[in-house]
């Protein structure tokens, strides 16, 4: 099974699961819905591109196939909760304030409007994705390249929250999921005894062996499988979510530049000496 190797980290990220205006949620992790609408941002589709039997994207590439995506996720750290407190359309003339539900605007006394936007602050996600059905191969490649090379910049949920200087991995792997489950390194500091690391997926899990510790894999079910992402008409429906805790066995990078190196060595091999 090939795929790719994504790594999504940086300040901030936001996966938004029940938002409303004034309450932008986020979930604990990065959702379907939000995957899918970063890799169609790179692709290049547009809005009104997004759903069913609409023409392609930049790269070819029509909303559609994306269906066929499948992501595992490793929390290499859950990140903090963060709480921003917004305002939005006050200190404007009328005919600038924020509109209502009617279409008016609102009266310049009552303009302001507070909402609540939360984050999750300092977390890394390690994402393996993978592809279904006739010509996964070669969905897998067009969705690496415009990764790389992306028509739009990139966000984790939000515009305001750019990946991390590491962010695509691998887009040429064998096995992603060997990979993410004990190659990969991991984002936290060793420990004498392997780190139980906790993973998410819209796929059933292989089977861990008799080695393993950890509990099985629980199901659940989230509404974030999108069925159109348009600007004023978004829909999804209801998918299985399997997670589940397992012994990780490959190198724990730890913070800072001694990840980096890490991350290098798995990428590019050791290095003879010097600094990687």
């Amino acid at each position: 099974m090939t795929g790719l190797l994504l790594q999504l980290g940086g300040p901030l990220q936001s996966w938004g699961e029940h938002s409303d205006f004034t309450d932008r949620d986020t979930a604990a992790h990065p959702t379907r819905s939000g995957l899918i609408g970063l890799i169609a941002s790179a692709l290049g589709i547009t809005r009104d591109q997004a759903r069913d039997g609409a023409n392609p994207g930049a790269a070819g590439v029509p909303f559609a196939d994306l269906a066929r995506l499948r992501f595992t996720l490793r929390v290499d750290r859950p990140g903090t909760r963060l709480r921003d407190f917004h305002t939005v359309g006050g200190g404007f003339p009328r005919h600038r304030t924020v509109p209502t539900a009617s279409g008016a605007r609102r009266q310049v006394e009552s303009a302001t409007v507070v909402t609540n936007r939360h984050y999750l602050a300092d977390a890394v996600f390690t994402v393996a994705v993978t592809a279904e059905g006739p010509g996964h191969a070669e969905l897998l490649a067009d969705c690496g390249s415009a990764l790389r090379r992306p028509h739009w910049p990139p966000h984790m949920g939000r515009r305001s929250c750019p990946p991390g200087a590491v962010f695509v991995l691998r887009t040429d792997v064998d096995d992603p999921l060997t990979e993410l489950f004990a190659r990969v390194p991991l984002a936290r500091p060793a420990s004498d005894a392997p780190p139980h690391v906790h993973y998410t997926s819209d796929t059933p899990f292989p089977p861990q062996g008799a080695e393993a510790t950890g509990p099985q894999a629980a199901v659940t079910v989230l509404n974030d499988d999108p069925v159109r992402l348009t600007a004023h008409d978004r829909r999804y429906r209801q998918r299985p979510a399997y997670a589940t805790v397992r012994p990780f066995t490959g190198p724990c990078g730890g913070y800072g530049t001694d990840y980096l190196a890490a991350l290098d060595t798995y990428l590019n091999g050791p290095t003879t000496g010097g600094t990687p």
